[in-house]
């Protein structure tokens, strides 16, 4: 019973939203999640191929220590490129649920604004850090520059958290910022201090959202412009 209240409380909203939307369309409703699944299997696949790893290099890694130009021209790409000590599945299962459950909550373009802010703030602040040091309190050392950063774990993360805010599932979100602090304690490394910049990149735009929500809501903010409110 309490279990079952929960689970209505906490994720209630957001089962309606994804039950409706598959019902309406099923898989014509997620072109970018199944976009960015090919994308990903095609690059796993090409990069362990003699030829393919040079071109995958080339267009997707991101290293700290590269030039900041060529470094965002990769970003977009380097999102779908896995990481290469890592089993494949684990990024194509975390893009089939997360990437899927944002894009039929948040819509297309939201979910790929997103995703690209989260992996933008963890290039960054791998950059910052380093620049920083191991010496500063969020600083990272220089080896660290020479990491391949690849991968949707970041995107992922952020996705995470702001479905969980738009939906108010406070309770997952919490859990998910918990995991992440707790992976940077017992591995601190940089994937893991990423996902944490990531948190917090989508944190502001979850409070600009916010602010912005509570605008439009306020009595009198629709008439402004002098035209009538429009009804339905």
């Amino acid at each position: 019973m309490l279990v079952s209240a929960f689970a209505r409380r906490e994720w209630g909203a957001l089962y309606a939203t994804v039950r409706a939307a598959l019902g309406q369309r099923r898989w014509r409703t997620l072109p970018l999640t199944l976009v960015s699944v090919g994308l990903t299997a095609f690059f796993y696949l090409l990069q362990h191929r003699p030829q393919g790893l040079r071109l995958v290099h080339d267009i997707g890694f991101v290293r700290a220590e590269d030039p900041l130009w060529l470094a965002l021209l990769r970003t977009p790409l380097s999102l779908f490129v896995p990481a290469l000590d890592l089993p494949v599945w684990g990024a194509l299962a975390q893009i089939l649920l997360v990437f899927g459950i944002a894009e039929l909550t948040l819509g297309r373009w939201r979910t790929l604004v997103i995703a690209y802010v989260s992996t933008l703030a963890g290039t960054t602040y791998a950059r910052i850090g380093v620049a920083v040091g191991p010496e500063g309190p969020f600083g990272l050392p220089a080896a660290d520059a020479r990491i391949v950063d690849t991968g949707p774990s970041a995107a992922v993360v952020g996705l995470a958290v702001f479905v969980c805010y738009r939906y108010r599932a406070w309770v997952t979100a919490g859990l998910v910022v918990v995991a992440m602090i707790v992976e940077v304690v017992v591995k601190p490394n940089l994937a893991g201090r990423e996902h944490l910049a990531a948190i917090g990149a989508v944190l502001v735009v979850c409070v600009a959202d916010a602010v912005l929500r509570r605008r439009r809501q306020r009595p009198g903010v629709a008439g402004r412009s002098g035209a009538p409110p429009i009804r339905s």
